[in-house]
């Protein structure tokens, strides 16, 4: 009785914990994300900083390297985002007036059709619930929440950069501070906590890409204004999970309605759903599932709390945040069994293959 009364204590004790953690987290969710994105970077670019060292690259040229191609390519995507939303907003008043006649066009053809039935149409204002107010509004957000990123870039790129300096002599410091058994294993730890997100992040990108060019080539054909534009929004929020790639489709549909007619947005709807379907739910459970060993309900639920706790950049880091945790929790016997829950129906497959690969990698730089 007494040992059954400790346990339920120790898991209210380890409940109680939790919440407080995730409490001060979501309090201090500004700090703690600029820390999270510069780690973030600092794993993906940990591969190619060893690659240039190994070829005899000076450690401070190859990071400044990094941090120059990670500068460029944010200041190309937000550049070319933003401006074309300017470019969109311009015809704001041209895109108010298209909205007003489909409407009233709209309303019209639905009364007549139930008018046949000896039904009334119930008024509803449409305008309330999607225009081109509302349209311009997310694309504006989405333009505030990527400046606020890189209004956070020197703070951000400057962690990451001693993140990379520190990279190593950390496993020194771990030999030193905790012993030669327990610094391999918690090498080897990280290790795959960095295998796992580099091959969720190359994937993912590559099947966004794919996307976005997808989209674009879609809005082109069906003479959509600023392809580009809904290309790139689909290449950026196809690495929200779940629910990222459909809401791209929205503002381009409903531009698709205002400026061409019904048929063109029903097309486009269906254009994007073929899209989606191909490359959310073909390719990627094959490819991407494989990387993570995440279930598929693990990844919403994960999608959900992040970005409770961490805002829009939660729902960005929520799959890299979730597999690290899971490999963490898979390192001790007593959390063991919450790893397994996360876990997909081939993360066995999955654990041995970043095993694999993370013995691999510390034998080379044992080796070196």
């Amino acid at each position: 009785m007494r040992d059954d009364a400790t346990r339920v204590h120790r898991i209210l004790l380890n409940l109680a914990a939790f919440v407080i953690i995730i409490a001060g987290m979501r309090a201090a969710s500004a700090l703690l994300v600029s820390f999270l994105l510069a780690l973030f970077l600092a794993v993906l670019c940990s591969t190619p900083l060893r690659w240039m060292t190994d070829h005899k690259v000076p450690k401070f040229v190859a990071v400044l390297s990094l941090v120059l191609v990670i500068l460029a390519v944010g200041t190309v995507i937000g550049g070319l985002f933003g401006t074309l939303v300017v470019e969109l907003g311009s015809t704001e008043a041209q895109l108010d007036r298209l909205f007003a006649e489909q409407v009233e066009a709209l309303e019209v053809t639905l009364g007549a059709w139930l008018a046949r039935f000896g039904l009334q149409a119930r008024q509803i204002d449409i305008g309330e619930l999607l225009s081109p107010s509302w349209l311009l509004g997310f694309l504006r957000q989405l333009v505030e929440n990527l400046g606020l990123i890189l209004a956070n870039g020197f703070l951000i790129i400057l962690t990451m950069v001693f993140m990379l300096l520190e990279v190593s002599s950390f496993p020194t410091k771990m030999r030193v501070a905790f012993g030669e058994a327990e610094a391999t294993e918690a090498r080897a730890n990280f290790g795959k906590v960095g295998t796992a997100v580099r091959r969720y992040v190359g994937l993912k990108t590559v099947i966004s890409l794919a996307t976005g060019l997808s989209v674009m080539g879609l809005t082109a054909l069906l003479g959509i204004s600023y392809p580009i534009l809904w290309g790139v929004l689909a290449f950026l929020l196809n690495y929200v999970p779940n629910i990222g790639s459909f809401i791209a489709a929205v503002p381009a549909v409903l531009l698709a309605w205002l400026q061409i007619g019904l048929g063109t947005a029903l097309a486009a709807a269906a254009g994007y759903l073929v899209i989606n379907i191909f490359w959310a739910n073909v390719v990627e459970p094959r490819v991407l599932g494989y990387s993570v060993g995440l279930s598929t309900l693990v990844v919403f639920a994960s999608l959900v709390f992040w970005a409770w706790v961490l805002g829009p950049v939660g729902m960005l880091l929520s799959v890299p945040l979730t597999v690290m945790f899971r490999i963490v929790l898979g390192t001790s016997e007593t959390t063991r069994w919450i790893a397994v829950m996360l876990g997909s129906e081939r993360s066995d497959e999955i654990t041995s293959a970043i095993d694999a690969e993370v013995a691999l990698a510390m034998g080379r730089s044992g080796d070196a």
